[in-house]
C-alpha cells in the first residue's frame, strides 16, 4: 500500500491514533503505571529495553489492529528497534494495518509569555530522511500553552507551522500539537486564541500542504469544527492531557469529527504482571471505549 492509501485511511477511516511515544523523561512514570519499578533497569539502554517490551506487548496483542487503530506514534528509539523480526514501522503497517508516526521534537524550551515552544532541533532534516527511509508516514511534535497570552500562543503556533512546512517538504504529514494545559486558569480563553492562530496558519498553506492537528479537548464543544472541515487538514485528533480515560472519552464524544490520540488513557489498567488473556481483555476494553468516543 502506498502513502496515498495511508492518507486516505487517516482522512476517512474510523478509529483513533495510539500514542506510544513516551520519551526518556516520561518513560519511568509510564513504566511505573505499568507495574515496573526502577529496580528493573540499571541504565537508560536497559530502561528502553523494558519499555520496548511493554510497547511490543501492546502492538502484538490480538486486539491491537487497524480495524480500530488508524496510526501509532513512536519514539525514535522504538522506530530503530524490531517487533517480531521486522522494523517497528513495517510491522505496524504490513502486519497490523496501522500507520506509523514518529515523535520528532526535542522537548520544550523554558516558559515565555505563558507558553513553551519547542527546543531547537538542528538534526531534524536528517531525522526526517531516516524516518522516510524507515517507512514512517508522518510526525508529531508538541508545544505547551499554560496561559491565555496572545504572544505566547502566537509563538507556539508560528513555530509549529514553520517546522510543519519543513516536514511537509520532506514528504511526511506533520501532526501539529499545541497542547493547552488542562490546568490553565483561563483555558477557554486560551483555546479561543489558539483556534484563531491555527486558522490563520491553515489559511496560509498551499493546496498540497497537508497537516494534522492534535489538540487538547476544549471547554467549548466543537470549537475546532472549522479545523476539522479545513481542506488542508487530514484529521484532527485529541490528546487526553491528563484527563482520566472516562472524562477524556466523555469530552471527546461531544467533539464531532475529532478522534482520540491517547497515551496514558490508552494504557490505563495494563500491567506487566497480567496474563496474556487479562492483558488483551483490558486493552480490548480500552480500545472499545476510546473508539466509541471517537466515532462522533
Amino acid at each position: 500500500m502506498s502513502s496515498q492509501d495511508q492518507l486516505e485511511k487517516i482522512k476517512s477511516a474510523p478509529g483513533f491514533i495510539a500514542a506510544l511515544d513516551q520519551s526518556g523523561g516520561s518513560t519511568p512514570k509510564a513504566l511505573g503505571l505499568y507495574g515496573v519499578t526502577p529496580d528493573a533497569w540499571s541504565s537508560d539502554e536497559e530502561m528502553f529495553d523494558v519499555v520496548h517490551a511493554m510497547r511490543t506487548r501492546i502492538m502484538t496483542s490480538p486486539s491491537f489492529n487497524g480495524d480500530r487503530i488508524l496510526g501509532a506514534i513512536l519514539f525514535e528509539n522504538t522506530m530503530d528497534r524490531e517487533v517480531e523480526g521486522q522494523t517497528t514501522a513495517s510491522y505496524l503497517w504490513d502486519v497490523k494495518n496501522v500507520i506509523p508516526f514518529l515523535k520528532v521534537d526535542k522537548g520544550l524550551a523554558d516558559e515565555v509569555d505563558g507558553a513553551q515552544v519547542m527546543n531547537p532541533n538542528p538534526g531534524l532534516g536528517e531525522l526526517l530522511e531516516k524516518a522516510s527511509a524507515a517507512g514512517i508516514f508522518g510526525t508529531k511534535m508538541r508545544s505547551v500553552i499554560k496561559e491565555a497570552n496572545a504572544a505566547g500562543i502566537k509563538a507556539v503556533v508560528d513555530q509549529q507551522f514553520e517546522v510543519g512546512r519543513q516536514i511537509v517538504a520532506a514528504g511526511l504529514v506533520p501532526i501539529i500539537e499545541p497542547e493547552v494545559d488542562i490546568h490553565c486558569a483561563e483555558k477557554a480563553a486560551a483555546e479561543d486564541l489558539l483556534h484563531d492562530a491555527i486558522m490563520d496558519q491553515l489559511n496560509s498553506l498551499g493546496a498540497d500542504e497537508i497537516v494534522m492537528l492534535k489538540l487538547t479537548l476544549p471547554e467549548k464543544d466543537n470549537l475546532y469544527a472549522d479545523c476539522v472541515a479545513h481542506p488542508n487538514v487530514a484529521r484532527v485528533v485529541a490528546l487526553s492531557g491528563g484527563y482520566a480515560r472516562e472524562e477524556a472519552n466523555d469530552r471527546l464524544s461531544r467533539q464531532n469529527g475529532m478522534v482520540a490520540s491517547f497515551s496514558r488513557a490508552l494504557s490505563e489498567g495494563l500491567n506487566a504482571q497480567q496474563s496474556a488473556d487479562d492483558f488483551d481483555r483490558t486493552l480490548d476494553s480500552s480500545l472499545t471505549s476510546i473508539c466509541r468516543a471517537s466515532a462522533t
